[in-house]
């Protein structure tokens, strides 16, 4: 019995050594590290820059935080404040290398309490800091995020900006310790002069030269170090599609296309692809602003899609993106969630016209009927074909009125946008165009006798999907119309079933809104996307669609928390081309290199640029 206990014992001892050697489990660490080392940064900062604060009631608290050393130790508080702030996000999504920074920087922290102020009690409590950070080191594991080295140039434009302008707060924060009444333009000379290690016109008073000396020439130290970090560490580019994730993709869809509608859109060169074990089934996805934006259902066999979304999971837990998926169907919605255990919302819905059922008698297809009719009798006429049937030249005519027709500098679009026009890559897509004839002694425009295009890419072996839409502003209302009906009576010629068409943004809200009987909430609703109508095609986008009476599929949004909705709206929007965070267009440079594979180190649908029809 004895012996029994004894092997008991040493086997809880054993479990318990492990586990501390371990650490605890990742869901142990207070969520509010990031938000902790950002309010200490700040602390440090207002430290080495206000001479009040330094002998404050805050001050005394301050004195025992990491970083937070003697007066005469301004620039060191000043760069710790400063690295403390830019780690803050970084150890809020629990990144590695946010982690090795602050753990190098507590040393020095108790270093500067012990050398400086002689404070025992601060080194202590750094270095408890430094233990708790050791301890939790598991929950710190995710990996960098893609990245660049242009974003040395925003680093040494944005950081050069803000050490100018504390530079100027430095200078000007010990007013009654200036010799003289120096002007503006020699504080600003001194402040540049500071940051690059010299000395400026200003002088002081108590020995205030080191202080301000100090401090500014620490500033200048950072932003040059931070930039040379940037510019010259080892670029890790966005995952792209490879030629072998492309040739694997088309194998799934050529297999399973025809279950949505989005999942040609898949083949876009800018995202990245994670397969299942099996490699029947596929996520594709784009990391933007920290998101892992994917849209669409998974490509290929639905028995197969867990093990494609366990993938997707797997990378964004090992670089702590936030997944998110954009305008799944109902099928991969309910797979997403009960795999994932995230939510969903109902995002808005999916125009689809059915080729058998479309006909253009009938009082509600009335006003279309006309439209139609009252243009071809102004002379124009329609061509369908498929894109391997059209010359090069004649191709490259239409890509080139395609691009200039286009209202923005950038295609916008993502989850209904392919990004191209490729009679080798996507021959099978479909062009419908709209010519009309100059008139006698008129000469001929830009693009000869063309006057719009619209462009339809695969969706299955029986459908296709709308991916643009372009017109020249000169011709006739009404040319969008008239290229979808064109397109579905040409389709059964084609071999085309079914045709997609755009997206409309909470379209049952709208709907529903205008009812008789409709609730507050609904009205409230209806009232403010049509506010919001006046910038962004929402209503718009309905009635053009509800012309050709589809059927609606409704689409989802999967998100993990509600608190990320407004993190995957901003990524969305990034994605879809309504809002640009790059930087101006005159600083970037195209990158020439071959698409990198999707290396993944496992164990973000907006409206599509449809014009309104005059």
């Amino acid at each position: 019995m004895s012996d029994r206990l004894d092997g008991e014992k040493s086997t809880k001892v054993a479990w318990r050594a492990t586990r501390w050697l371990r650490g605890p489990r990742p869901e142990s660490v207070p969520p509010l590290v990031g938000t902790a080392g950002a309010v200490i940064g700040l602390v440090n900062l207002a430290a080495g820059i206000f001479p009040r604060f330094r002998h404050s009631r805050v001050h005394a608290l301050a004195e025992v935080l990491p970083g937070a050393v003697s007066p005469l130790a301004a620039a060191a508080s000043i760069v710790v404040g400063i690295l403390l702030l830019l780690l803050a996000h970084g150890l809020k999504r629990r990144k590695r290398r946010a982690w090795v920074a602050a753990v190098a920087l507590l040393p020095v922290g108790i270093a500067a309490q012990l050398v400086y102020r002689h404070s025992g009690f601060g080194a202590v409590l750094s270095f408890a800091l430094l233990v708790f950070l050791v301890w939790h080191r598991r929950q710190f594991s995710a990996l960098p995020d893609p990245r660049s080295r242009w974003k040395a140039v925003a680093n040494f434009l944005i950081l050069g900006g803000v050490s100018f302008g504390l530079g100027l707060v430095i200078v000007n924060s010990h007013p009654h310790k200036i010799i003289g009444d120096p002007s503006a333009w020699d504080r600003i000379k001194h402040v540049m002069w500071g940051l690059f290690g010299f000395e400026g016109p200003l002088r002081y008073t108590h020995h205030v030269d080191y202080t301000v000396g100090y401090s500014l020439g620490a500033l200048g130290l950072l932003t040059v170090a931070t930039t040379a970090y940037l510019a010259f560490r080892p670029e890790h580019p966005a995952a792209r599609l490879t030629q072998e994730d492309e040739e694997r993709l088309r194998e799934l869809l050529a297999k399973h296309g025809g279950r949505d509608s989005l999942g040609y859109f898949a083949l876009r060169d800018d995202k990245g692809v994670v397969f299942s074990p099996t490699g029947k089934a596929a996520v594709c996805y784009r990391v933007i602003s920290g998101v892992m934006l994917a849209s669409g259902d998974p490509i290929g066999d639905v028995e197969a899609w867990p093990g494609a979304i366990e993938r997707f999971m797997e990378e964004a837990r090992a670089h702590s993106w936030t997944p998110a998926v954009h305008g799944c169907s109902e099928t991969g919605g309910q797979v997403w969630t009960r795999e994932t255990g995230m939510d969903a919302l109902e995002l808005g819905d999916e125009a689809i016209v059915d080729v058998a059922d479309f006909t253009l008698t009938g009082r509600a297809m009335r006003n279309v009927r006309q439209m139609v009719k009252r243009i071809e009798r102004n002379g124009y006429e329609t061509r369908v074909r498929r894109v391997r049937d059209l010359t090069p030249e004649e191709l490259a005519r239409i890509q080139e009125a395609a691009d200039a027709w286009r209202d923005t500098d950038d295609e916008r679009g993502f989850s209904m946008a392919l990004g191209r026009i490729d009679a080798e890559k996507d021959s099978d897509a479909v062009i419908a165009t709209a010519h009309l004839a100059p008139a006698e002694g008129e000469e001929p425009g830009r693009f000869g006798d063309l006057k719009a295009m619209q462009y339809f890419v695969p969706w299955g072996k029986d459908g296709m999907s709308l991916e643009r839409m372009r017109r020249d502003r000169s011709a006739d209302p009404g040319m969008n119309e008239l290229l979808i009906v064109a397109a579905l009576q040409a389709a059964p010629e084609l071999g085309i079933k079914h045709l997609s068409l755009n997206f409309a943004v909470f379209r049952s809200y709208l709907e529903r809104g205008e009812k008789l009987g409709a609730g507050p909430v609904m009205r409230i609703s209806r009232a403010t996307l049509l506010f919001l109508s006046r910038w962004y095609q929402i209503e718009s986008l309905y009635k053009f669609n509800d012309k050709f009476q589809p059927r609606w599929e409704p689409r989802f949004v999967v998100f993990r928390n509600s608190r990320d909705i407004p993190r995957i709206g901003l990524a969305t929007m990034q994605a879809e081309g309504y809002l640009d965070l790059r930087l101006p267009r005159v600083l970037r440079r195209k990158n020439k290199a071959e698409p990198q594979p999707c290396v993944h180190t496992v164990t973000p649908i907006a409206q599509s640029t449809v014009e309104r029809a005059a």
